[in-house]
């Protein structure tokens, strides 16, 4: 959008209504997208701690290893329950020689929350890999053996891409302008005429409703935009509200149009 164009809402309007769903304001959004990456790097942070480990034991470093990994996972979480973690961890950067900006309080929160989610799908794949490996050393469940576990360790790489499709899809930023029956969406950009809208239905997914609209097709022409929109649940109530409305008005206009032919009818048949 344009920073100099006018904005397609007026931000003041009490007929207008904003909301904003991120990582930042919507807790199913953080814990997919935390969940997600943390998967991802969880998954490659196996892969490169085992390497380092097996190269380790050749020098009889793998308990300076062991004491690093430690202290890595005791500051994830001594910031993760910290009532200040994100000045914490801009001191922590800060000290530490990286060539990159102070971050935004944002950036910050974010980088918790992958930090965090590694950690936890850290140890739930490695528990599952533990768990295949000591069952085909001790020779239990014969039948099913080490793949089980090792499955789902692996099933986790595609339910977090899963994750990060979903929190992109409930993410949203836009405003209700109730004034105008329309909705303008950012990032991207799109504006919803209601009037356009024939039906629509609902359903909560977490902290947010998934709208879906039904569009008119006026002389069967195909009505381009979005049929699904991911919303907050009084946003998704007020476009009910709203295309509801709509919708009895017309069936009002077309009852009073069907009562006057009616009567001019039958005054016809009378005379």
């Amino acid at each position: 959008m344009d920073e100099d164009a006018a904005p397609p809402v007026d931000p003041d309007d009490p007929d207008t209504i904003q909301w904003r769903r991120d990582a930042s304001t919507s807790r199913t959004v953080r814990l997919l997208w935390s969940l997600g990456v943390g998967t991802l790097f969880a998954a490659i942070g196996i892969i490169v701690f085992w390497r380092l480990y097996d190269l380790a034991g050749q020098v009889g470093g793998q308990s300076i290893l062991l004491a690093a990994l430690a202290a890595v996972v005791v500051t994830i979480l001594a910031l993760a329950v910290s009532s200040n973690a994100g000045k914490r961890l801009e001191q922590l950067l800060s000290s530490l020689p990286l060539p990159i900006d102070s971050p935004s309080d944002r950036g910050l929160a974010r980088a918790l929350d992958a930090a965090v989610g590694t950690l936890v799908m850290g140890v739930v794949i490695a528990v599952l890999m533990g768990l295949g490996r000591l069952i085909a050393q001790s020779g239990q469940l014969e039948g099913i053996g080490a793949g089980l576990f090792t499955g789902l360790a692996a099933l986790s790489l595609p339910l977090a891409i899963v994750a990060l499709v979903l929190s992109a899809f409930l993410r949203s930023v836009g405003a209700l302008d109730r004034d105008e029956e329309q909705i303008h969406l950012f990032d991207p950009d799109h504006r919803i005429d209601l009037s356009l809208i024939s039906a629509v239905s609902s359903r909560d997914v977490g902290d947010a409703t998934v709208v879906t609209l039904e569009y008119e097709q006026p002389d069967d022409q195909y009505v381009a935009g979005p049929r699904r929109i991911a919303v907050p649940p009084a946003v998704a109530a007020e476009i009910r509200s709203i295309v509801g409305t709509r919708r009895r008005r017309l069936s009002e206009r077309v009852t009073r149009q069907l009562r006057r032919v009616g009567r001019r009818l039958r005054g016809v048949v009378r005379r």
